[in-house]
């Protein structure tokens, strides 16, 4: 049976899972979850094995909220002997297809982290061995995942067990599970300066970095203190507004590119429309944060708005989807057109992130 694995955070299987069957129902595309609890890992069988490839074909993956990275089956289980494992693998493989990068990946828990080590002294001979079979091209560093076609994963359950499948380079992440692996920096007053580092790395372009992301742009910071997420755009070389009523880092202070001003966020309102990043992580209801992002955004404060959601204990898929339709709703009574991309980020825990712009 063909299947699509997903990767998603540990605990978050459920919600996965359900946005997977939704949106593959939603191209007349059917199966069932299986789920294991705590593992990260989601996998979903399909009755008609055609519909893997067509599925990751036609859905973008960034269109999945809860999915770090999939792929599809092309083995069941594989029970890997002692000895000559890259063999072994090489024969269950075949040679039909041709694959232009190899993910070596695990559960991304404890056990999945204890594997790490087998995997990297494996990757090496199997990479050998798959080229020398000519299952794995010889690009290596110039691979370039928006020309080139297909990776090949192989998602080691024990050092004994493995499951081998492929992605499409133009629709998946370009990291090992889906996981960008960032240094937090020491400078920075809050490690949640890593989420939003995360955010822009992953919605925003790179190409596109020194026109939406450069020097001397004006940006504010709701719900700032201490200032985790004003450190990312100061070190960009922003002006920053943070707007919360406890203290912000000293450092962040002593760069003269912050302006604190203590009060509210819900009620701060810029002076001059000049604003291009909104950004926000405020421990408020999802609903109300999201009702003033859209409201900054059609009143022309901000061009860009980048805010985390927080998620309830149940019911999480529920109300991320409410929260969404919420900001839908307002744009599109006020006919505009927009961006608007959520993603459960590796940083994030019990929250969402969501970019959104008018365009």
């Amino acid at each position: 049976m063909t299947s699509i694995v997903l990767y998603c955070r540990p605990g978050f299987e459920k919600e996965c899972g359900a946005e997977i069957e939704e949106k593959a129902s939603w191209n007349e595309m059917y199966g069932y979850l299986e789920l294991k609890k705590n593992q990260g890992v989601v996998f979903f069988h399909l009755h008609d094995p055609a519909h893997g490839e067509a599925l990751i074909k036609t859905l973008p993956l960034k269109r999945l909220i809860f999915t770090r990275q999939w792929f599809v089956t092309l083995t069941k289980k594989i029970d890997l002997p002692d000895y000559n494992r890259v063999e072994a693998i090489i024969e269950a493989l075949g040679n039909e297809w041709q694959y232009d990068d190899l993910r070596m990946e695990t559960p991304d828990t404890n056990d999945g982290k204890s594997l790490s080590k087998f995997c990297r002294k494996l990757a090496v001979p199997l990479r050998q061995g798959l080229r020398k079979a000519k299952v794995l091209t010889g690009k290596g560093d110039s691979f370039n995942p928006e020309q080139d076609g297909s990776v090949l994963h192989a998602l080691f359950l024990s050092g004994q067990e493995v499951i081998l499948g492929f992605s499409l380079a133009r629709n998946s992440s370009p990291h090992v599970m889906g996981i960008p692996r960032l240094k937090f920096p020491s400078q920075a007053p809050s490690r949640s300066t890593l989420k939003l580092d995360e955010a822009f790395l992953y919605f925003i372009p790179r190409d596109e970095w020194d026109t939406r992301l450069t020097s001397g742009m004006n940006a504010v910071d709701l719900g700032s203190a201490p200032g985790g997420w004003t450190y990312q755009l100061v070190r960009r070389g922003m002006m920053v507004t943070a707007i919360d009523n406890g203290p912000m880092a000293e450092s962040l202070m002593e760069t003269g590119q912050v302006k604190h001003k203590m009060m509210d966020g819900f009620k701060y309102v810029p002076m001059k429309q000049n604003v291009h990043w909104l950004v926000c992580d405020m421990i408020e209801k999802p609903q109300r944060v999201a009702k003033l992002m859209s409201e900054w955004l059609l009143n022309g404060y901000c061009k860009e708005a980048m805010f985390n959601l927080k998620l309830p204990m149940k019911g999480r898929y529920q109300q991320v989807t409410n929260d969404l339709q919420t900001i839908k709703d307002l744009f599109n009574e006020n006919n505009v057109k927009y961006e608007l991309y959520a993603k459960h980020l590796y940083y994030d825990r019990e929250e969402i992130t969501v970019h959104a712009r008018l365009i």
